[in-house]
């Protein structure tokens, strides 16, 4: 009883010291109590001024603009090859000689049938002014009655076939003068010249090689022409409908010259390269199952080679730009939310008002667009401060938890 009245006096008459230090407890722990579980500061960037640039990254080949593999069109064994491989040659150089000994032996044939047949020929014309002159005394004679008629058909069908032989041996003249030409143009063939001015990248034949050019042409060495090359490039199915004729684009390639190569999107070939499957190249009938691959676009651009720098079938590691712009405002994709409108993005701003820091969320209109940047055409100014993010505070150990 004794213990129980001493707390009594001590909650109503001397407890009002207790009392009046757990009235200014309870703010602090109220604090302790609600406070978030891990306060926040806001990450934020400048919108500031700068150059954008939406491009297509692939990898193309270097070939050359014009190239051409020289053949052989008749056959022989080659006797001469007057060029190695890296020269420079001109057009109409004479590059290599097939042994020529049995062409020439047709032609000079031909050329020896043809003056038979001209002076056979000229036998089959006297022939026919012969019977010229025979059917017309006979018709001079007929009207005199001083012959008989059987003698005046006789010379008219003789002039017939006087005149016929002519035309036979003048038609057999073209036919073999015709044959001499082409005879003439084979013998031509064993000279082997260049048709374009150029580079030879590769000889394929040795002196003293057989070639047979009965079925198919064989190859005797290939000429480019380096001084301009095109990029062959291999585009993506995902970004082939970024690309367009007459973009910028360039290049840089593998090896230790760190130039940029400029140059303009010529074509974009409208499929894909054809590549034979498995089952084609066995010829099985059976369907084939369908496999999964990428799909690439051929894309083509030239550039000047004025240097020699570049060389075939080297590797670029091509840029295509799609857009560009310069000295406008910039600031970071991923800052922006889309909107129902595909050209409305959202953007939260941190502003200051009355000493105070505002979260305003801001409706801007974008342009080029890369992958890490946007350009700001409307809705923003240079300086504006966006949020990009938010970082949570560790705020210590907690004593107090509901």
């Amino acid at each position: 009883m004794a213990a129980r009245s001493v707390r009594r006096r001590f909650w109503t008459g001397g407890g009002k010291l207790a009392q009046a230090i757990l009235i200014l407890l309870l703010p602090a722990v109220g604090w302790l109590l609600l406070r978030p579980d891990s306060p926040s500061t806001w990450q934020t960037v400048l919108v500031s001024r700068g150059d954008i640039e939406s491009s297509v990254a692939a990898i193309g080949t270097l070939q050359p603009v014009r190239s051409v593999e020289v053949g052989a069109q008749v056959s022989g064994q080659i006797t001469r090859i007057h060029v190695l491989a890296g020269d420079t040659v001109t057009k109409g150089q004479l590059l290599a000689e097939i042994d020529a000994s049995v062409l020439a032996a047709t032609v000079e044939a031909g050329r020896a049938q043809i003056a038979s047949l001209r002076a056979q020929l000229e036998d089959a014309q006297a022939q026919a002014e012969l019977a010229v002159q025979q059917d017309r005394r006979q018709q001079l004679l007929v009207r005199d009655g001083a012959t008989r008629m059987e003698d005046a058909q006789i010379a008219a069908a003789t002039l017939r076939s006087a005149r016929a032989k002519v035309v036979q041996h003048e038609a057999t003249i073209r036919q073999t003068m015709a044959s001499l030409r082409a005879d003439e143009a084979r013998l031509g063939y064993t000279r082997i010249y260049a048709p374009i001015a150029g580079v030879v990248t590769g000889i394929d034949v040795k002196e003293g090689q057989t070639l047979n050019a009965t079925y198919q042409t064989p190859t005797v060495l290939r000429i480019a022409d380096l001084s301009r090359m095109t990029v062959w490039t291999d585009v993506s199915e995902a970004d082939i409908r970024h690309v367009k004729a007459g973009q910028a684009a360039y290049f840089t390639t593998l090896g230790g010259d760190k130039r940029r190569w400029p140059g303009t999107v010529r074509q974009v070939l409208p499929a894909p390269p054809v590549q034979s499957g498995a089952n084609a190249a066995s010829g099985s009938g059976a369907a084939a199952a369908p496999t999964m691959k990428a799909v690439q676009y051929t894309v083509l651009f030239d550039v000047d080679n004025a240097d020699g720098a570049l060389m075939p079938q080297m590797t670029a590691q091509v840029t295509v730009v799609a857009a560009a712009a310069k000295d406008v405002l910039t600031a970071p994709l991923a800052a922006f939310k889309p909107t129902s409108d595909s050209e409305v993005y959202e953007v939260r701003l941190l502003a200051e008002q009355a000493s105070d820091q505002v979260v305003e969320v801001r409706r801007v209109r974008l342009g080029v667009k890369d992958r890490l940047q946007a350009e700001v055409r409307e809705g923003l100014k240079e300086g504006d401060r966006i949020i990009t993010g938010e970082t949570a505070l560790d705020a210590g150990p907690r004593r107090f938890r509901w």
